[in-house]
């Protein structure tokens, strides 16, 4: 079977699947800070610039929805930002969790708040060290 660009994944394994269970594994046990899974993000263009600054910020590291909007050369289009991030499917992958408000309080995320929290935090205990890209 094809697969089409956009469509459901079949069930079954495949090498880009265990790469991705592989990859989060480690950054779950604290062992990785970046990903190296390819990636085939479907979205409008605006879309698609939202999560290409989300990839750009560093682990362990915030911006804020008005600093991701300006890094796309779009400052007056924070709703816009926090609504493409809240359409990304691949959330860890593409860390949307670590875009924050202005005032550095935690808003919207899918996964919850207390998620959102937890990944901030797990990136910040983990930060420090030199680890796999």
């Amino acid at each position: 079977v094809e697969a089409v660009r956009g469509s459901l994944a079949q069930m079954g394994d495949s090498p880009i699947l265990a790469q991705t269970r592989a990859e989060l594994a480690e950054y779950f046990a604290g062992q990785r800070q970046g990903f190296g899974v390819p990636l085939d993000l479907v979205g409008t263009a605006f879309q698609q610039a939202a999560w290409q600054a989300l990839l750009a910020i560093p682990h362990g590291q915030t911006r804020s929805y008005a600093q991701q909007a300006a890094s796309i050369g779009q400052p007056s289009a924070t709703r816009a930002v926090a609504a493409a991030n809240g359409a990304n499917k691949v959330s860890i992958i593409v860390p949307c969790h670590r875009v924050i408000g202005s005032n550095g309080s935690l808003t919207g995320f899918g996964g919850g708040l207390p998620t959102k929290r937890w990944l901030l935090d797990h990136e910040q205990r983990h930060s420090a060290f030199t680890l796999t890209p």
